[in-house]
C-alpha cells in the first residue's frame, strides 16, 4: 500500500471505530444511563463518523489515494456506522418486551433500515463503477444523490429518536403515550430506509457555488449560520432533527414537482422507470 493511500484509510478507520463503539456502547449502558444520554452521546459519534465520511473522500482526492481497496472499505466502514448503528439504538432505546407485534415490528423497521442502507451503498459503488471515464456522468453524480444517501439516513433515523426522547419533547408533551411514539419511530426509521433506495433526488452540498459579488447572498448565509450555531448550543436535538428531516422533505418536494411538471431534461431521466440504473 502506498503512503498516498495511508492517511484517508486511517480516517475511514477511525469512522468506523465510531460506528463500533455506538454499538458496543449500547450493549455496556453504564448503570445510571438514561436513554436519552445513550442517544446524545451516540449521536455525537455518528455525527463524527459523517464528517470522517466527508474528509476521508475529500483527502483521498487531494492526495490522489483514491483506490479499489479505499472504496471497499469505506463501504463497510459506513455498512456499520451508518447502517447498523442506528438500527442498533433503535431496538436499544425502546426496550421492548420480546414476543409481542410491537417488538416484532421494531425488529422489522430496523432490519429493512439496515438492508436497505447497505443496497443503497452498493448502488452507489455500482454507478460510480459504470461512470469511471465518463466525466460528465462522474459530475453528474457528485451535484446529486439518487436516493438518500446513508450517512444522511442515518443522521434522519437518529435525530428523530433523539428528540422523541429529548427533555424537549417531555416539555411539549409531558404525558408523550409510549405506544404512539415506538409507532412513529418504527414507521419514521422505515421512511428512511425506503428513501435510501428510492429514485428521489437529493442535492450534494458540493453542488453549491457562491459567487464573489453575491454580497446578500453571503451575508444571509452568515446569519443563518449564527442562528443554526446557537440553535445547535441550546436546542441540539430539535435543530438536528429540524435540519435532517428537512434536508429528506426537501428532496422528496423537489422530486415531486420535477415529476408533476412534465419537464424533459437530462435530470428527469433518473426518474424513468425503464432507466438502465439498476442493470
Amino acid at each position: 500500500m502506498k503512503q498516498a493511500y495511508v492517511l484517508p484509510n486511517i480516517i475511514t478507520a477511525f469512522g468506523l471505530s465510531c460506528g463500533l463503539f455506538v454499538v458496543f456502547k449500547v450493549n455496556l449502558k453504564a448503570p445510571g444511563i438514561g436513554v436519552y444520554e445513550l442517544l446524545l452521546s451516540s449521536t455525537i459519534l455518528i455525527l463524527i463518523a459523517a464528517l470522517a465520511d466527508v474528509l476521508d473522500g475529500a483527502i483521498a482526492r487531494v492526495v490522489k489515494g483514491e483506490s479499489d481497496f479505499g472504496i471497499i472499505f469505506d463501504s463497510l466502514a459506513d455498512t456499520v456506522s451508518f447502517g447498523v448503528a442506528p438500527s442498533v439504538l433503535l431496538l436499544k432505546s425502546l426496550a421492548l418486551e420480546q414476543g409481542t407485534w410491537l417488538s416484532f415490528f421494531a425488529f422489522i423497521a430496523a432490519m429493512i433500515y439496515s438492508i436497505c442502507g447497505i443496497l443503497r451503498l452498493v448502488r452507489f459503488n455500482v454507478k460510480a463503477a459504470q461512470n469511471k471515464g465518463d466525466e460528465l456522468a462522474a459530475k453528474a453524480q457528485k451535484r446529486s444523490f439518487t436516493g438518500l444517501p446513508i450517512p444522511g439516513g442515518a443522521v434522519c433515523a437518529i435525530s428523530l429518536n433523539l428528540f422523541l426522547n429529548s427533555p424537549i419533547m417531555a416539555e411539549w408533551i409531558p404525558n408523550f403515550n409510549p405506544l404512539i411514539k415506538t409507532i412513529i419511530l418504527c414507521v419514521g426509521t422505515l421512511l428512511v430506509g425506503l428513501m435510501m433506495i428510492s429514485r428521489c433526488r437529493f442535492f450534494s452540498l458540493k453542488a453549491l457555488r457562491f459567487r464573489g459579488d453575491s454580497f446578500y447572498l453571503l451575508f444571509a448565509t452568515v446569519i443563518i449560520a449564527i442562528f443554526v450555531l446557537y440553535g445547535i448550543i441550546h436546542r441540539f436535538s430539535l435543530v438536528l432533527f429540524a435540519i435532517s428531516w428537512g434536508y429528506l422533505l426537501l428532496g422528496c418536494v423537489l422530486t415531486l414537482i420535477k415529476i408533476t411538471t412534465g419537464k424533459k431534461s437530462k435530470t428527469l431521466r433518473d426518474f424513468d422507470p425503464n432507466s438502465d440504473e439498476f442493470e
